[in-house]
Parts: structure tokens; C-alpha cells; sequence
């Protein structure tokens, strides 16, 4: 799979950290046919969780949660990159967004252990179209 790298949407909310919320999210999303092209979960307090969900189609969330009534914070932008399970694929990744002297303050990643990864890149909204051009986008 030759390197791949999208802009892409992602939005997030809170519930509490309690077992079953997560799959209660997940379900209400699946139930009204939103697929999604990843989901983070992270803990923001003793009792909230935060939820993140990357959408395959953002303006089909935003028609289906306000249907809902759905609270989604959002949409932010992040990078999302695919390709192939390489040494050295996420530096490169990172020294061309650093010689932009953009800084990237969080990302995620992982192999399907089969020889492809994907990898999420969030850097701060002032910063993304510099990013994005450095990135070749």
C-alpha cells in the first residue's frame, strides 16, 4: 500500500467513566449507519471519559446527531496516515511537519500486523493548513 495521508474530521464528547458507556455511543452511532474510520476513548477526569470519533462522512454524522440530539464537539481536524508497515514511516512523517516548525502535540497509531499501519496526527488549528502543505496536501 503506497503512503496515503487525508485530512479528515473528528469530533468528540463526554460521558461518564462507567462500564457500558462507550458501547452505548458506539451503538447509537452504528444504529443510524455512521462508520467510522477510528475511535479513541481517554479518560479526562476521575469520572469522564472523553470520546473521539474520526467519521467516514461528517455531514452525514452531523445530519444523523442532530436527528438524535446527539452533543458532538466538533468538527476539529486532524491527519490520518496509511501505508505500509515501514522502518523510520512515522519520522519522516514527523520531520516533515517539524521542518514547517509546526508542532505536533498529539498522535496515535497502529499496525494491523499484517505489514499496514494507520496513524492519527493532531496538531493545533492555527498551525493545520502549514502542516498540510508541508504533508503535500
Amino acid at each position: 500500500m503506497e503512503l496515503k495521508i487525508t485530512k479528515i474530521e473528528y469530533y468528540h464528547t463526554t460521558v461518564a467513566d462507567q462500564p457500558g458507556e462507550a458501547y452505548k455511543f458506539l451503538s447509537q452511532l452504528a444504529g443510524v449507519g455512521i462508520n467510522l474510520l477510528a475511535f479513541t476513548a481517554v479518560p479526562v477526569g476521575p469520572t469522564v471519559t472523553q470520546l473521539t470519533i474520526f467519521p467516514e462522512d461528517s455531514a452525514q454524522l452531523k445530519h444523523e446527531a442532530a436527528k438524535i440530539g446527539l452533543a458532538l464537539d466538533g468538527p476539529h481536524k486532524a491527519f490520518l496516515v496509511q501505508g505500509d508497515d515501514e522502518l523510520g514511516a512515522l519520522a519522516e512523517i514527523h520531520r516533515k511537519i517539524y521542518e514547517a516548525d509546526v508542532n505536533v502535540y498529539s498522535a496515535s497509531g497502529v499496525t494491523d500486523g499484517k505489514g499496514s499501519f494507520g496513524y492519527i496526527v493532531y496538531v493545533k488549528s492555527q498551525d493545520f493548513e502549514t502542516a498540510a502543505a508541508a504533508l503535500g496536501l
